[in-house]
């Protein structure tokens, strides 16, 4: 289909092209164009009919709609911005010049001006930043019949009517009921006595993370946000929310990885955007990882007396550094579940510590068959010792059991000290580690082989 569409662009068959999109999906017509130039996406936008214009447009990626806006003339940018839920809206705007943000909402109806206004002010990634003004508010002495009537006239103002609020007369939240409570109720109860009382709702400040646990914790699909006075100033819904813990779990990943994140897709960032965003890191680990040549240049001595011990500082090191990195992510996704807290982490150490215990004999008693019967016999490497493989084995048992000490405590402590404990992921756990074996090493071989 992307094909047809890019050929009637091409061949200017305009009607054709737009008795094709009219029997088209708009999920399915956004998916089909957002790889066109965005000359040819506004094209389509304004060969569709008003309405359907607004809801393909709400469907393109973040970096398109903005970059759309330009392209469009104030008149339809301001009617695809009215048609928009506030929140969605907030987005686009948040990401364009002050001057043309200006002067859009300067043109758009003041319901949409007030709301949108209202959104781009709270702080970024909170709860009143993602939710939507858009929601079923109901007064807590309306009658059954009478709220019924109020989303009658009103269903088209709101993005969901699952579940109506209950507020008084200051809007401050009292309970809530589903549209099947509605229906199911006597016409002449009041409102308020139906509702549940039982509300789960966030802050307007409360981080956006914080809310996607709440969803997940409750198994909600909609939840009600209210400010420092309680009261309801808007809704947050699932699909913000899956959008919400996707930014946030490709974040942990960057962040594990040592790289600031970003917000916009791998394609969409230039080259010299990804350079700034991993050189920083990677001159920190860098210049940290000098401390692993200051430790080797101080057992040269030790290196010279016995030369066969520099060939298994790589396996050492790369053991070290895969056993704490195994721990730490293991950890880390604990925390950012809530299945682990800090008052736990006596209970992280020894299960880790028996856990390494058992990886770290395995891994040794293998190694040990491995340096006799395959180094010593097979490749007739006579500097491989009895004495030189109880050293190297002996040392990956020991580094096992720190590596993964070291894995599992320092994301607990890094959260505890109110940082984010993805920082302490896999490239900074490596670094650490790779010093500490090292030190371990050559400590052991030093005291064994009295050299």
């Amino acid at each position: 289909m992307k094909e047809k569409i890019e050929e009637l662009i091409k061949e200017k068959k305009i009607y054709e092209l737009k008795d094709v999109l009219s029997n088209m999906q708009v999920i399915d017509i956004a998916d089909s164009i957002k790889d066109l130039e965005i000359n040819e996406i506004a094209k389509i936008i304004r060969i569709l009919n008003k309405d359907m214009a607004a809801d393909l447009f709400s469907e393109l990626p973040l970096s398109i709609e903005t970059e759309l806006l330009s392209q469009l003339t104030d008149k339809e940018a301001v009617f695809i911005i009215n048609e928009m839920f506030a929140d969605d809206a907030a987005d686009v705007l948040d990401e364009m010049p002050a001057n043309i943000v200006k002067r859009i909402l300067k043109q758009c109806d003041k319901d949409t001006r007030s709301d949108i206004n209202k959104l781009l002010n709270y702080p970024d990634d909170s709860a009143g930043s993602v939710m939507t003004v858009e929601y079923a508010e109901l007064k807590s002495n309306l009658t059954i019949k009478q709220a019924i009537n109020t989303l009658r006239k009103e269903i088209d103002k709101y993005e969901t009517i699952n579940v109506c609020y209950v507020v008084d007369n200051q809007r401050k939240l009292l309970g809530h009921l589903s549209l099947k409570d509605i229906l199911l109720a006597d016409p002449s109860e009041i409102v308020l006595d139906v509702s549940h009382k039982d509300t789960i709702c966030v802050k307007t400040t409360t981080d956006q993370e914080e809310v996607g646990k709440l969803f997940k914790k409750y198994d909600l699909t909609v939840m009600p946000v209210v400010d420092l006075e309680d009261r309801l100033v808007g809704i947050i819904t699932i699909d913000d929310i899956m959008d919400i813990m996707e930014e946030e779990a490709t974040e942990d990943i960057e962040k594990m990885a040592a790289i600031s994140p970003s917000d916009k897709p791998y394609l969409e960032i230039s080259p010299w955007q990804t350079w700034k965003a991993r050189i920083p890191w990677l001159l920190l680990l860098m210049i940290s990882a000098t401390f692993t040549g200051q430790i080797i240049s101080s057992f040269e001595t030790s290196l010279a007396v016995l030369p066969i011990l520099t060939a298994y500082i790589p396996m050492l090191m790369d053991t070290g550094g895969n056993a704490g990195s195994q721990a730490s992510v293991t950890i880390i996704r604990g925390l950012s579940l809530n299945q682990i807290n800090f008052k736990d982490i006596w209970k992280v150490i020894w299960k880790e510590l028996r856990v390494s215990m058992m990886v770290g004999f395995t891994l040794a008693l293998a190694n040990f068959a491995k340096l006799l019967l395959i180094d010593n016999m097979l490749l007739k490497n006579n500097a491989v010792t009895l004495e030189i493989s109880l050293v190297i084995c002996l040392t990956i048992f020991i580094i096992v059991v720190v590596a993964k000490f070291i894995g599992c405590t320092l994301p607990i402590i890094t959260k505890k000290l109110g940082f984010d404990p993805t920082v302490m992921a896999s490239p900074f756990i490596t670094t650490i580690v790779d010093a500490l074996g090292l030190l371990v090493y050559f400590q052991v071989a030093t005291n064994l082989l009295n050299i």
